[in-house]
């Protein structure tokens, strides 16, 4: 059987990525450049700024992709790119990029939802096995999806509000945190104790979250703790915050895993490369005797390898564009 060679760019956000994947599962090669250390400046993504900078680097990124793999174009089988959701402006340069190589080069032009790019990066990791339940956890989402067979999505609950990422970012500007805001919050609470207490957000029967009552009650105590002249031990309050994020995504996700009696897990997202999550869905799957699959850190954030993955099995399911494909700042999975 021959080798499927993809060319997949991600542009969704604020990094520039473009990567060649093997039978969706193998990385030949990957270039990711980031402008974290620009938006760092304004303590988040600034749209124009981003889409400007696509611009400026997506001739570079592919280039040096190309010449990282040793390869040229006509190696290639399928162009892949995301189309949404992200920033609109963002989204449009990768697009525009993806449609000239595939019209230039008579390429198959494979479009790709985010979320379920970062799904199939734990293809790197291991193979599926259906059916499975896989929570997806970032800036935008918070999503609980049943999946019965290969591409194919049920989406079981979501956040009704604050993505958990978009909570982490809040909360650690509320700290006196700079941006991006997990990470600094995943390290402080390493070291603090949980002293500090918060509500559980939305603790009911459903799959769905909503962390913006838990971002509040952070903002309400830290103004309350000042306004009585009191000192917020910042470690403590992280490690509190933490805490309750780690216990709501866990209890209603090995919820859904004995619900619909599935033996394997996949966590996917930029969020799933904090640590206190990783170690207690590793622990819980362990003593539910449930495979778990996690990406290696550096494709927990987004990059076009896992664009690349999923394009593999899009493909296969018939899933190809014409050269109308456009943007889609938000799109339901599946």
């Amino acid at each position: 059987m021959k080798d499927i060679y993809v060319l997949a760019i991600e542009t969704s956000c604020d990094e520039t990525s473009a990567s060649i994947v093997m039978n969706g599962s193998k990385e030949i090669a990957t270039v990711v450049l980031t402008q974290m250390d620009i938006h760092k400046l304004y303590g988040g993504v600034v749209p124009e700024i981003a889409s400007r900078h696509h611009i400026e680097n997506i001739t570079l990124v592919l280039e040096e992709l190309l010449q990282k793999a040793n390869m040229k174009i006509d190696d290639i089988d399928l162009i892949a790119v995301t189309y949404g959701p992200g920033l609109i402006g963002s989204l449009l340069i990768g697009i525009q990029a993806a449609k000239t190589l595939a019209l230039i080069y008579n390429k198959p032009l494979i479009p790709i939802h985010h979320i379920a790019g970062h799904i199939y990066a734990n293809k790197l990791v291991g193979e599926f096995k259906f059916p499975l339940i896989s929570l997806v956890i970032s800036g935008g989402h918070t999503d609980i999806i049943y999946m019965e067979n290969e591409y194919s999505f049920n989406k079981l609950g979501g956040t009704l509000d604050d993505a958990v990422g978009e909570a982490y970012d809040k909360v650690a500007r509320v700290l006196g945190l700079e941006y991006p805001g997990g990470p600094m919050i995943d390290k402080l609470s390493q070291i603090g104790k949980i002293n500090y207490k918060l509500p559980m957000p939305l603790d009911d029967d459903s799959y769905n979250f909503s962390f913006s009552g838990l971002k509040s009650a952070v903002i309400n105590l830290v103004n309350n703790e000042n306004s009585r002249g009191n000192k917020i031990v910042i470690e403590d309050l992280a490690a509190s915050f933490q805490d309750v994020v780690v216990n709501t995504l866990t209890k209603k996700t090995m919820k859904a895993v004995k619900q619909y009696d599935v033996k394997q897990l996949l966590i996917a997202g930029g969020v799933s490369a904090n640590s206190s999550i990783r170690e207690e869905f590793k622990k819980l799957c362990s003593e539910n005797n449930v495979e778990l699959l996690i990406p290696n850190i550096q494709y927990c954030t987004d990059n076009a390898t896992m664009i690349g993955c999923a394009a593999y099995y899009a493909y296969k399911k018939g899933i190809v564009s014409d050269y109308s494909l456009n943007p889609k700042s938000t799109d339901n999975l599946g």
